[in-house]
């Protein structure tokens, strides 16, 4: 192998951890709190499937890794063969951007005082399935500036391919690592939402506000936002702030709730096949039958 191909794969591995420290994060707080000692629960048709599978997924934390794994060299490998398109279509960082906007606001969201809904879905509220979604969902959104990135490195294309592919591979073994993490210092979920949040806000100002974020201002960004919230963790001074933070976080289900109010059309017309389909299965209301009044002779007391 030419030196220089050497020397390319290796800066895309690195791009690629410089670039992903966030989508660490995000990923291994996603699934940080699915068991690691329970099977995946596969539908009853799905169950003999599943089972053959355990081997090679693993139990329910690990498994939603290695399917996002697979799910992540699809829709990256995908990405960069397609990589013109995705470069000449900017609304693909506005609906990445919109995308992340609303995983963070789900899971930084606090109802105010008096609410019963706050119009959050935290992820721990839903599904294996679900997350696996969720995670393969963030990695798409998070991977457009890094295809960017990886094509300017070089033109060689199985060349990316191989130093991106090489590159996802560390970051999940990293995923893992942090959901464990997470469970030391849970501060570091949060954490993880709002770096969501940061990615988000430079998607939408690389399009509108044609503001370029630099890596290296990205990545300290990332750090930042970690090392403080370790340290508002662990020093009681810094919690000051709290009242700024509960007021962000009602300000944000306030979004929310604008955000569910919009997609409601949205997610009728893709809800719409399926409650057609339970209609037609539904049966049939069975008319009323009149019931003939009692013949029979009353009993009176006399």
């Amino acid at each position: 192998m030419d030196l220089s191909v050497v020397v390319i794969i290796g800066q895309l591995i690195f791009l690629e951890g410089i670039l992903s420290i966030d989508n660490v994060a995000v990923l291994g707080a996603m699934v940080s709190h699915l068991p690691d000692d329970r099977a995946i629960m596969w539908p009853e048709a799905l169950r003999l499937f599943g089972e053959r599978l355990h081997g090679l997924l693993g139990n329910q934390r690990t498994a939603a890794l290695r399917v996002g794994l697979l799910g992540a060299y699809a829709g990256r490998g995908l990405m960069l063969v397609m990589a013109s398109f995705v470069i000449h279509n900017p609304w693909l960082r506005v609906i990445g951007a919109v995308y992340l906007l609303k995983l963070a606001f789900d899971n930084l969201g606090q109802a105010e005082p008096g609410e019963a809904d706050a119009h959050v879905h935290p992820t721990e509220a839903k599904s294996f399935w679900s997350i696996v979604i969720a995670v393969e969902l963030a990695d798409l959104a998070f991977s457009i500036d890094n295809v960017v990135a990886a094509v300017a490195v070089s033109d060689k294309l199985w060349a990316v391919l191989l130093g991106v592919a090489l590159g996802i591979l560390l970051m999940r073994f990293a995923a893992g690592w942090f959901s464990y993490l997470v469970q030391r210092e849970p501060v570091l979920k949060t954490a993880a939402y709002v770096l969501v949040l940061n990615i988000a806000v430079e998607l939408l100002l690389e399009n509108f506000a044609s503001l370029n974020v630099t890596d290296g201002a990205r990545f300290g960004v990332s750090i930042g936002t970690i090392v403080l919230a370790l340290l508002y963790a662990h020093l009681r001074w810094l919690h000051i702030f709290d009242p700024a933070l509960v007021w962000l976080a009602q300000g944000f289900a306030n979004f929310n709730e604008v955000f569910d109010w919009a997609l409601m059309p949205v997610i009728g017309l893709v809800k719409l096949p399926w409650r057609l389909v339970q209609l037609s299965r539904r049966d049939p209301v069975p008319e009323p039958v009149d019931v003939a009044p009692d013949s029979r002779p009353s009993i009176t007391k006399r």
